[in-house]
């Protein structure tokens, strides 16, 4: 097949070991590619990946070693790693074809696709993502079709790929999954190349990771990409409320996929919100889910569901969308939606301490995260927030933070920048660690309240990554006074 006649006794170099570079070089061992990863951070720092890659994988770490570029048939960029490094440069001066880690997997998909496998339903957008792909998943595996799930979230792609090559090696052992459900970031889709996805969702766009993509413009551009081959056959879920979506739009070539939409403001052709509801606008709906006439949809509530806030419900349409034209019933996609709890570090509820309700947003990196997160409370707010810097402006911040937050607590590196935008609209505090975070907002919150951690910054000044940011502030709630853990310790001493 042409996925190995493509690698097969080539020098292939993958820069980049962490998760998507050990499945990269993986995928490529497989394929019968000769492979070299490199990374600049030493043996230490990347033990846990060292571990996991082929035995046949050559490793060079400490610095990128420029000259084995000009030995490559093939680079292959990490989503991490930035793509205006030198060893990118060397490549293009040398006419080395460089693909990036979704790209490799999109590929090797369309050859085992021609043998009945399955089709990307994409997810892309500053805030949402994970929630998105994991609940459209859901729904998939629900209806009873046969999904993977990877990409930024999970499992890097190629790891699952690769999973497929091996199995299809063996061809009782095949079966090809329907759909393989991704989570696309803006690193991913910078070196898209061919990548379409039969279904792809953009579900906002506000200022992130700027400190890569230098300007909006180019933030922008790196989102649009996950549209830039669809066709008429193809669909593009787009969130109406955003104000960056006619300009988005706008780059949907004539050509291109069907657009569907979702608002929480107003009536538009795919979904919105009113009065508590979600209701589904589509003409074609009883062609999408023949077995259903529209008297017998049920209602959706959206008090029914278990994810909670106004981004949630958006979450939920989008996903929803995605669904219904990739052929679920509307009856299953709102069983899933009763009974989907979110993810852990997503505005999940951690513990009710004397009246007092924790809850842990590590997973907002960025600032208008926040504010997703800060408009879907009603109850006043001790906020705990930074960490370190994305080149994020922080003002948007200073008026809801005025309106909806008793006291703000601050970590990290970031902590002094955000000092200055919210100093005078809402009590400030200053915390060295996360620890001293939660008792600080234990001593200020009151009865009813709401403490969120939602740190609008990255985790990497203080912790290994959002995930041990939400643990170890989880690990400090159910540490105080009053919390089931400590009541439970006491009581098993008595």
């Amino acid at each position: 097949m042409e996925m190995y006649k493509n690698y097969k006794g080539k020098h292939v170099v993958v820069v980049g070991l962490a998760r998507s570079g050990v499945g990269a070089a993986n995928l490529l061992v497989r394929l019968g590619a000769n492979v070299t990863v490199m990374d600049v951070k030493g043996p230490d720092e990347l033990e846990k990946y060292i571990g996991k890659l082929d035995p046949a994988v050559t490793i060079k770490l400490g610095r990128h070693n420029e000259e084995l570029i000009d030995t490559a048939d093939t680079v292959v960029a990490s989503p991490g790693v930035p793509l205006n490094i030198p060893v990118f440069a060397r490549a293009r001066q040398k006419g080395i074809r460089i693909v990036g880690e979704l790209e490799l997997a999109y590929q090797v998909l369309e050859e085992l696709r021609k043998s009945g496998a399955a089709g990307f339903l994409a997810i892309t957008g500053t805030n949402g993502k994970s929630t998105t792909t994991t609940l459209l998943y859901e729904i998939l595996i629900h209806s009873g079709f046969n999904a993977i799930i990877g990409g930024n979230i999970g499992k890097a792609l190629t790891e699952e790929i690769s999973k497929l090559v091996n199995d299809f090696e063996r061809p009782r052992e095949f079966v090809s999954p329907d759909y393989i459900v991704t989570e696309v970031s803006s690193f991913q889709l910078e070196s898209a190349e061919k990548f379409r996805p039969k279904v792809a969702a953009i579900l906002n766009v506000t200022p992130d990771h700027l400190d890569r993509h230098i300007t909006m413009d180019d933030y922008l551009d790196a989102k649009c990409r996950i549209f830039q081959n669809q066709d008429q056959m193809n669909f593009l879920v787009l969130n109406a409320d955003d104000p960056l979506t006619p300009k988005i739009a706008a780059k949907v070539k004539p050509m291109g996929p069907e657009i569907l939409y979702f608002s929480r403001k107003n009536k538009v052709r795919g979904a919105y919100y009113a009065k508590g509801i979600i209701t589904f606008n589509i003409p074609e709906l009883e062609v999408l889910c023949p077995e259903l006439v529209v008297n017998e949809i049920p209602v959706f509530h959206t008090s029914n569901f278990r994810i909670k806030g106004l981004h949630n419900i958006e979450n939920a349409m989008a996903a929803s969308l995605m669904a219904l034209v990739s052929g679920c019933c509307v009856s299953d996609i709102y069983t899933t939606l009763m009974s989907f709890k979110g993810l852990e570090h997503r505005l999940e509820f951690v513990e009710e301490v004397d009246g007092v309700k924790y809850f842990n947003d590590s997973k907002g990196t960025n600032i208008w995260s926040v504010v997703k997160s800060l408009e879907g409370f009603e109850e006043p707010i001790v906020l705990i927030a930074g960490g370190r810097d994305k080149a994020g402006d922080f003002s948007p911040l200073k008026e809801l933070i005025k309106e909806k937050v008793r006291a703000v607590v601050l970590i990290g590196e970031a902590a002094g920048k955000i000092r200055k935008i919210v100093s005078g609209v809402t009590e400030v505090h200053m915390a060295s660690s996360m620890y001293e975070a939660v008792m600080k907002s234990k001593e200020i919150a009151q009865y009813g309240d709401i403490v969120l951690l939602s740190p609008a910054c990255a985790s990497f000044d203080m912790f290994k990554d959002f995930e041990d940011r939400g643990s170890v502030f989880k690990e400090a709630v159910l540490r105080l006074p009053g919390s089931r853990t400590a009541l439970e310790a006491v009581g098993a001493s008595v």
